[in-house]
């Protein structure tokens, strides 16, 4: 197994021309022998995060929507929180002061440490050897994280954004049009 791809950015490539993975920008949340999992960073949905999951509004990143976090289990709901303290209740780190929340505490539980929070309807899986070989075809990027990247307030520009920053060829495809034959 090559590097462990845990807590890096996969931005798909042209090569994923269209579905639920076409321009998607994923957190990798776990990857070992087993496969890997992670969350679409950029399809924001139009259910506002009132409405499922009122307790943890206030402390929404913005949009305060939920998102689509995948096509897997899409009824399980999934949180990634910033916070301000290394350690707290409820909280593992995935990049920084970034981690994966456990939604079924309240907010009160948790304490005063949560700076904003995202939820996400269902993830990104890979079976064991899947995403070593998508990445082999030339499917995904894999790309250090920023901080902004992971709740960012545009998280429809977040495909560009990342490969613009980039250095060489890589930043060239951030004008990468939607539609190639119509270029």
């Amino acid at each position: 197994m090559r590097t462990r791809l845990t807590g890096k950015l996969l931005v798909a490539t042209p090569v994923i021309g269209e579905g639920t993975f076409a321009r998607a920008v994923v957190l990798v949340l776990e990857h070992g022998a087993e496969g890997a999992f992670g969350l679409v960073l950029n399809q924001p949905t139009d259910v506002d995060l009132l409405d499922p999951l009122p307790q943890w509004y206030a402390l929404a990143a913005h949009p305060s929507v939920v998102f689509v976090g995948g096509p897997v289990d899409q009824e399980r709901a999934i949180g990634l929180a910033r916070t301000t303290a290394d350690a707290v209740d409820g909280w593992s780190p995935v990049v920084g002061r970034v981690g994966m929340l456990d939604l079924t505490a309240g907010p009160d539980d948790i304490g005063d440490s949560l700076a904003e929070v995202r939820v996400f309807a269902g993830y990104a899986g890979w079976e064991t050897g899947q995403l070593e070989g998508e990445i082999d075809l030339g499917a995904w990027f894999v790309i250090e994280p920023v901080t902004a990247d992971l709740l960012s307030s545009e998280p429809e520009a977040l495909w560009s954004t990342v490969l613009r920053r980039q250095q060489g060829p890589t930043s060239y495809f951030a004008t990468y049009p939607d539609d190639p034959t119509r270029n």
